[in-house]
């Protein structure tokens, strides 16, 4: 399943910053069991916005993770509580099928 949202940044925080916390807070929840990776792609024309994507093997293993149990995710996540603004656009299952060139 994929777990999507935006990141909105307020002023004064940039996309690399947030990129930087976004990769080392990956890291540490991706060892979370059913974790499948996440990417993050800048908005064209608007660097202060952000489209995040992760993927879960399951919803239910992306609702059982806790990413209170290690201190650093909680450091990452207060700081991006005050740095930006974070709209999840929702939670959607795997394509049934795919598209993809030279198929």
């Amino acid at each position: 399943m994929k777990f999507i949202f935006e990141v909105k940044l307020n002023p004064g925080f940039s996309a690399e910053e947030y990129a930087a916390n976004w990769v080392e807070a990956s890291r540490i929840i991706q060892q979370t069991t059913g974790a499948r990776g996440t990417r993050l792609h800048r908005k064209i024309g608007a660097p202060d916005t952000l489209l995040a994507i992760a993927s879960w093997e399951t919803k239910e293993a992306r609702d059982a993770k806790d990413d209170r149990r290690d201190h650093r995710v909680r450091e990452i996540l207060s700081e991006h509580e005050e740095k930006c603004v974070i709209t999840v656009i929702g939670e959607f299952e795997e394509p049934e099928w795919e598209v993809l060139p030279g198929d």
